[in-house]
């Protein structure tokens, strides 16, 4: 999806992307290997040829970042495909508090199909998680750009995050899909294992405090829920992106929409 993307190019907005996909102009290759295009000058042409050019070449050497930084943030998700191989689905639980009072007790981060599971007061510090966030080019997260992402930043001042950000809320929403991960999770039929059925953001609270008390169950079931909510972005990143690709991508990408979105 990322080469038929258009709407990088200055002053090329989707109604412009849309009509060259139903021209028949799919990619970037295809229109540089068009000598012209209807309804832009000779002179344009030449200047989005370059730029198009340009961009291929940062596909090319890796640097997808840049490329991203072209797109509205809105717009990350048509990396997802070509970032593959170094997307990190993160999640946290906190002490429930606002980040001024409050406290990060578990991040987990999932990468390469492996989840890493950070615990305050063992092994969650700010290297150790930077070096985990350095394996990624695009984070996924469910409202994470606004919750898990800022609360990470005012705990973890010194953080760098991947500048690619698929926040899978907001790709619901516009999918039509309303209610909250749990809820969605449902509506897709995703299954959570029986231990950790039901549970939401305040059990996680109540699990660490019963934690720090000395039950040593409820870490392990803390861990789990965790470990749940972040592997489970995986399974709803694959979904939104077939989706957000069958609705606003070119028809020669495009699959076959999920009874769940066709309503």
């Amino acid at each position: 999806m990322l080469t038929s993307s258009f709407i990088l190019l200055p002053g090329v907005g989707p109604v412009t992307e849309r009509r060259w996909w139903e021209e028949g102009v799919f990619n970037w290759q295809s229109f540089l290997d068009r000598p012209s295009i209807a309804g832009l000058s000779e002179h344009r042409k030449i200047w989005y040829d370059t730029e198009l050019r340009d961009a291929l070449s940062l596909v090319e050497q890796g640097l997808l970042h840049t490329v991203g930084a072209r797109l509205p943030r809105r717009e990350h998700w048509r990396l997802y495909e070509t970032c593959r191989s170094r997307v990190g689905y993160l999640d946290i639980e906190t002490t429930g508090a606002s980040p001024e009072s409050g406290e990060v007790t578990v991040v987990g981060l999932h990468c390469e199909g492996t989840t890493t599971s950070l615990v305050r007061d063992e092994n969650l510090t700010t290297d150790r998680l930077q070096a985990e966030l350095d394996r990624c080019d695009l984070l996924v997260t469910f409202f994470g750009s606004v919750f898990d992402v800022p609360y990470l930043c005012a705990k973890f001042p010194n953080l760098r995050f991947p500048p690619l950000h698929f926040d899978l809320c907001f790709a619901a929403r516009r999918l039509a899909l309303r209610g909250g991960l749990k809820h969605i999770e449902q509506e897709m039929g995703i299954d959570r294992d029986t231990a950790i059925s039901g549970l939401d953001g305040l059990d996680a609270v109540r699990l660490w405090f019963q934690w720090r008390r000395g039950d040593s169950s409820a870490r392990e079931t803390l861990l789990s829920y965790n470990r749940a909510d972040t592997e489970h972005l995986v399974l709803l990143a694959d979904r939104f992106y077939e989706d957000l690709l069958a609705r606003f991508g070119p028809a020669s990408l495009a699959t076959t929409l999920s009874p769940v979105y066709s309503q």
